[in-house]
């Protein structure tokens, strides 16, 4: 990419995408397009089409998506499944259609089977029975990766996919309907301190344990393998993440520190605990030449003070 390249960012609004766009924008590029989701439907196949055919872009980032934590995917599978699978093609087939050199598809660990051995390789994509619970928007996002293969494979397209690990930071979504576990704990424990509750409630028994990655830190993982690497290096897709996990319950008392809460932690057994473990296995990404660099601690209290900010 150079600095006038024509990069489109679908999603530029979401957590991901405003964040790729931030780096994009720090590294010097100054042609970047973007749509709200009111200026463009991307599940409307003739709207997407007659976007590229004007627009024209070079590259892409596809960060768009229909996204949510445990009670969202359950709640709303069909959607979750509908809409991944309606952006993803409508994109990924235009993209081809209209001559995109390069683009990278933002896919999700939540792709791997459920009981897969950790930490989680890429090769282990489709050996097993999936997550229940979010079964839908795993089986979207694994349409991705196979699309960008196989338009790979017969087209010679330049299509690369990324699987990030569990994000947060600036622009997360703290609704606690349809939240991810770092946003509810972070808005839960806030919460609970301003109104001096007595106790905070987690879902689960605090047991699973989830590797957590600094949304900005992903982003520039982006970032580096479209400016760097071709789908002829990476292979199928690639892993993004730092490596390393912890249980619920130590990341509970993680945040409850930051925030400065002082009550007590309970633990909601019968909601479901999800994923027994999501640990991605990163060598392929640091053989790449790439690392996370911001401690979960850090980012922990970079996103509390961006959520304090914005209340």
């Amino acid at each position: 990419m150079k600095p006038k390249s024509k990069i489109y960012i679908p999603g530029h609004r979401g957590m991901v995408g405003s964040s790729i766009h931030r780096n994009l924008e720090a590294r010097g590029y100054t042609n970047l397009i973007t749509r709200t989701h009111s200026e463009l439907d991307l599940t409307n196949q003739q709207a997407v089409n007659n976007f590229f055919e004007t627009e024209r872009p070079e590259y892409v980032f596809l960060a768009a998506a229909k996204v949510g934590g445990i009670l969202a995917n359950s709640t709303y599978p069909a959607e979750f499944i509908y809409d991944n699978i309606m952006i993803e093609a409508n994109v990924i087939h235009a993209a081809y259609t209209y001559g995109v050199k390069k683009l990278l598809f933002l896919g999700s660990s939540c792709i791997y089977p459920k009981l897969a051995p950790q930490p989680l390789k890429e090769e282990y994509l489709l050996t097993g029975e999936l997550e229940v619970t979010n079964e839908a928007y795993a089986i979207a996002k694994i349409a991705g990766i196979r699309l960008c293969k196989h338009y790979n494979q017969q087209y010679g397209t330049n299509f690369i996919s990324v699987m990030p690990t569990n994000l947060y930071g600036p622009n997360d979504n703290y609704d606690l309907e349809t939240s991810h576990v770092m946003a509810a704990l972070i808005r839960k424990f806030h919460d609970a301190k301003v109104n001096d509750a007595s106790q905070v409630v987690v879902w689960g028994t605090g047991t699973p344990r989830r590797e957590f990655l600094q949304v900005d830190d992903m982003a520039d993982a982006c970032v580096y393998l479209m400016e760097n690497y071709d789908v002829s290096d990476i292979g199928e897709f690639v892993n993004i993440g730092v490596g390393e996990d912890l249980t619920i319950r130590d990341l509970a008392e993680l945040i409850k520190d930051i925030v400065g809460y002082e009550g007590e932690i309970v633990y909601d057994a019968s909601k479901p605990d999800g994923t027994p473990q999501k640990l991605l296995d990163v060598t392929k990404l640091h053989n790449l030449g790439w690392q996370a660099k911001i401690s979960l601690r850090d980012g922990i209290k970079q996103a509390y003070d961006w959520y304090t900010a914005h209340l």
